[in-house]
């Protein structure tokens, strides 16, 4: 079984590459966002150790941290967004390793992915077996990103600043999928890419 990250720049497509490979490979799918909240369900280490950091206040009434709360607290102490990253990065990690062994001893899968925009910069590189980068142009991620999510040129460029440069995303990926035209062409360069693993209809 082979275990795979998927990266990628906002607008670039991985949802649909994954949509694809999800209806037609035996694979198990995991995005890192998911998973993030599923670790800091109330209950868990993680969440016991977000509430000892944040504050009990943070947990809304039913008892799920709340998003907003948490996004203030760190608005206003930029040094708490590291501490929240060492809470939760490592119990992603840990929770995804568990699912991958659990998929290698029942033997119905043949392949493993894990998607996020952060997995090179949260050290994924080096768990995984290869790291591949969906890419497309900027003015057809800017395009579907005012098309499809409504979001404005400001905000659209604010959150590309943060990321990383197409230049960083190609030097730490083993393989390149260009999702800037048809998308029959995008699943033309998975299949060629996977064409040893089973193919389903």
């Amino acid at each position: 079984m082979k275990f795979i990250g998927i990266t990628g720049g906002v607008g670039a497509g991985k949802s649909k590459i994954l949509g694809y490979i999800k209806q037609h490979y035996l694979c198990e799918i995991y995005l890192a966002d998911e998973v993030a909240h599923l670790v800091k369900q109330p209950g868990t280490e993680c969440y016991k150790a977000l509430l000892a950091l944040l504050g009990p206040d943070v947990a809304a009434e039913d008892g799920q941290i709340d998003r907003q709360v948490m996004a203030d607290r760190i608005f206003a102490d930029p040094a708490l967004l590291d501490k929240v990253n060492e809470i939760i990065h490592p119990a992603v990690r840990l929770f995804l390793l568990e699912k991958l062994e659990y998929a290698k001893k029942a033997g119905n899968v043949e392949l493993f992915f894990v998607e996020a925009a952060l997995l090179i910069e949260t050290g994924y590189r080096s768990m995984v077996d290869e790291m591949w980068y969906v890419y497309a142009e900027e003015k057809i991620r800017r395009k579907r990103l005012s098309m499809f999510r409504g979001y404005s040129e400001e905000k659209i460029s604010r959150i590309m600043s943060h990321q990383l440069s197409e230049e960083r995303f190609r030097e730490n990926c083993d393989f390149v999928i260009d999702n800037s035209g048809s998308f029959q062409e995008s699943r033309r360069q998975i299949d060629r890419k996977l064409e040893a693993f089973t193919w389903q209809e």
